[in-house]
């Protein structure tokens, strides 16, 4: 069964970005500390990233996040999706008009124009499908940025939520759940590297 699985990295102060982030600074003054895990030699967080990856069937990014992935410092041949495991599933952009061109033109990008609830829609039908292809069951994944997370929380179109929590206090950045609808959580999973405490919720 394909669920829709909001996966993101916070730090203990509650932010998924250091303050001003931006296309040449994506993460922000200080944000760069949050995805030390994705890059460990932690044997745990190497598994984590790489069964989380592994299951996604297709991903779910907001525009801004879109535009800093595929811009002149975003991703390449090293470092993509899922950081050094460089997972290749479909991308869904949700935005209010599609870019005039896509540097990263080798992966399988969908822009949907039409708001959040038709992303994840679309992200679920790809990720049916690739799980049809596999003989797997693979999810549709909301990689981010902070706000699509939060709203699609809000939304109710989540099934789980996994948060990576860095020992990292940012002081300021883009927050997470400040003013997010109140949610009960079903606490799952927890697994406590040497450099963050993985946590997956099913969201009720």
């Amino acid at each position: 069964m394909t669920r829709v699985v909001a996966d993101i990295t916070i730090s203990l102060d509650g932010f998924v970005t250091g303050p001003d982030p931006g296309p040449d600074s994506g993460l922000g003054t200080g944000g760069k500390a949050l995805h030390t895990w994705a890059f460990s030699d932690d044997p745990e967080d190497r598994r984590v990233l790489r069964e989380a990856t592994g299951r996604s069937g297709a991903v779910v990014l907001g525009r801004r996040l879109f535009d800093v992935v595929d811009g002149p410092n975003g991703w390449d041949d090293e470092t993509g999706y899922g950081a050094a495991e460089v997972g290749r599933p479909a991308f869904v952009v949700v935005t209010s008009a599609e870019p005039e061109s896509v540097r990263l033109d080798e992966l399988d990008w969908t822009f949907v124009t039409t708001g959040l609830p038709d992303a994840v829609a679309a992200a679920r039908e790809r990720a049916e499908a690739a799980s049809a292809r596999t003989g797997t069951d693979l999810d549709a994944v909301l990689m981010g940025g902070g706000a699509l997370v939060r709203s699609a929380l809000d939304a109710g179109l989540v099934d789980a939520l996994t948060l990576h929590l860095s020992p990292v206090i940012l002081g300021a950045g883009t927050p997470l759940f400040t003013g997010a609808v109140p949610r009960t959580l079903v606490q799952r999973s927890v697994i406590v590297t040497s450099t963050a405490t993985h946590l997956t919720y099913d969201v009720l």
